[in-house]
């Protein structure tokens, strides 16, 4: 049998292993059967009792499938590929993500995929062995993966303690600890007991995988003067200071920009009829992070680094903190 048999002999063992697993049809198409074999580290000569189970990016499993199966999927099928396929699998408890730290944020460089020991337990049985079986015991305690699963990444989550006693939990990751710490460390010390956080968003799968809002209190926004916007164009945290009527704005910095020129300029056209006084804040987690972006940062503005949270760099000049 030639190459090109073989190939076409696992990508229909593949399908039909998806099949028996009831996968819906857009996850047992040959993109998903193509990414199955890798995620299995199966190439077209290998039996199917040799299936591992690596950690695997999605640069990875292109890849695998490029140079195994032909099959040259262009970067920008990336997205495709996790949307249409590992994120199903996920869902269906076939795969773990970030088996090697579940804390990893969604958007990190390093996310991987792997396949998990009920899946890998029915592929070393498949074809001739008691992989139906296996199939069977695995819906059976489908219910049951799943919880252990979500138990485990409740676990990881970072919770968070509001102004007004609420609690929330935000997704792990730099950028969501940094939220943590804005609300922690930051509003106690500059923002006051008189406090209200109106806005904070689970950023490390808001963007990427139809992540929630945690905070966004629109009546509130809207009785001060902020017109109803999209909570793409506002900063990471929302804190209103109802003593002193002075409106923190803070972008909280681990991969994005801080409050630069252009995001000062576009904030106060958007809050042009807000009638309150606006107090913007570009928020790190270290002095390294504040350096690779100082020369970007808007005069007028605040900087607060986290590791040094008694402090705060004024880039304003004439005068210590305070809407302008």
């Amino acid at each position: 049998m030639d190459i090109k048999e073989k190939r076409n002999e696992k990508l229909k063992q593949a399908k039909i292993i998806l099949n028996a697993l009831g996968m819906p049809k857009k996850q047992k198409n040959d993109r998903s059967a193509w990414v199955f074999l890798a995620l299995a580290n199966i190439k077209p000569h290998d039996s199917w009792n040799s299936a591992r189970s690596p950690l695997l990016p999605t640069v990875e499993i292109m890849q695998f499938i490029r140079d195994h199966y032909g099959q040259d999927y262009k970067p920008n099928s990336r997205e495709t590929i996790r949307r249409q396929t590992l994120h199903q699998f996920g869902q269906a408890r076939m795969v773990d993500r970030n088996r090697d730290n579940p804390a990893r944020a969604t958007n990190s460089k390093d996310n991987n995929y792997s396949l998990n020991d009920p899946i890998l337990k029915i592929l070393k049985e498949f074809p001739e062995g008691e992989w139906g079986k296996f199939i069977t015991e695995y819906k059976g305690n489908f219910k049951e993966l799943t919880e252990i699963y979500e138990r485990k990444l409740e676990l990881e989550k970072i919770p968070i303690t509001l102004l007004n006693g609420n609690k929330i939990k935000l997704s792990p990751g730099k950028h969501n600890q940094l939220h943590a710490d804005i609300i922690h460390e930051f509003c106690p010390r500059f923002v006051g007991k008189g406090g209200r956080v109106l806005y904070i968003g689970d950023t490390a799968s808001s963007r990427n995988e139809g992540g929630k809002l945690m905070v966004l209190e629109n009546k509130y926004l809207e009785k001060i003067g902020v017109p109803p916007m999209c909570h793409d164009k506002l900063p990471d945290v929302v804190v209103y200071d109802e003593e002193r009527k002075w409106l923190f704005m803070i972008e909280a910095v681990t991969s994005h920009g801080p409050v630069s020129p252009k995001r000062w300029h576009e904030l106060e056209e958007a809050l042009s009829s807000c009638s309150v006084g606006r107090v913007y804040v570009t928020a790190f987690q270290d002095k390294a992070e504040f350096r690779r972006n100082a020369a970007d940062i808007a005069w007028e503005t605040e900087v607060w680094i986290s590791e040094n949270p008694d402090h705060m760099i004024h880039f304003n000049g004439d005068r210590f903190m305070g809407p302008r």
